[in-house]
């Protein structure tokens, strides 16, 4: 084996759009992600609020994953297809207990395909129920969330930004079904309740940092 062979290979950048209502839960979602907190009080995001987070895939793959939370108001807004160009990955993102905010995908998603098709590479859109840790409260019934998935062809995530519940197997996952790379299921359970440590590394080595952009 020559020196090159255990040598890690360049690091490998992915942009994630995460889109969907106000108050769905977006920014809670990604900075649970990026920085392992919860916010209790509701801050509307104006524009956008960007986020960065490198994990490591199997095979020793380092992955920076460049994740753009974008304000729920912008849907008629001129930079929202500016914001989605270029994507490799969408989070359509909705709040389990709001039926109005799964209703309104249809036209987040709209805006997506009429940006997204010319492009060479269609972005992997993923389906993200958020809030499961209000399973009591849910108005949307799952077999609705999964025909919406079957329909588009979108991936299956169900997250509680609260908790962390699933929130690091949700981008994990996206990131792995982007990149062609196969988890099994012991990775999968490790990441399942967001114990993200022994994939992220530790200290500057999960590449954090948040800034915001306005309109």
């Amino acid at each position: 084996m020559s020196d090159s062979d255990s040598e890690e290979g360049p690091d490998r950048q992915l942009k994630l759009v995460v889109l969907g209502d106000g108050t769905c839960g977006k920014t809670s979602l990604a900075t649970r992600f990026a920085q392992e907190t919860f916010g209790k009080q509701y801050k509307q995001t104006i524009g956008l609020d960007f986020f960065l987070k490198r994990i490591i895939l199997p095979g020793n793959l380092n992955v920076t994953l460049q994740v753009w939370d974008v304000g729920g108001q912008t849907i008629g807004g001129k930079m929202l297809d500016k914001y989605i160009y270029g994507a490799q990955g969408i989070l359509l993102v909705y709040d389990i207990t709001n039926c109005q905010s799964f209703e309104n995908l249809e036209d987040w998603y709209n805006v997506v395909k009429k940006v997204t098709e010319e492009s060479e590479t269609q972005p992997l859109v993923a389906l993200v129920g958020n809030k499961i840790d209000l399973e009591h409260m849910r108005t949307v019934k799952v077999d609705k969330h999964q025909r919406f998935c079957q329909e588009n062809n979108f991936s299956s995530h169900f997250v509680s930004a609260k908790t962390g519940d699933s929130v690091f197997l949700c981008f994990q996952r996206i990131a792995a079904d982007i990149l062609g790379i196969k988890l099994n299921k012991a990775e999968m359970e490790q990441s399942q309740h967001g114990s993200v440590y022994n994939l992220c590394g530790s200290g500057q080595e999960n590449c954090i940092t948040s800034s915001k952009m306005a309109k």
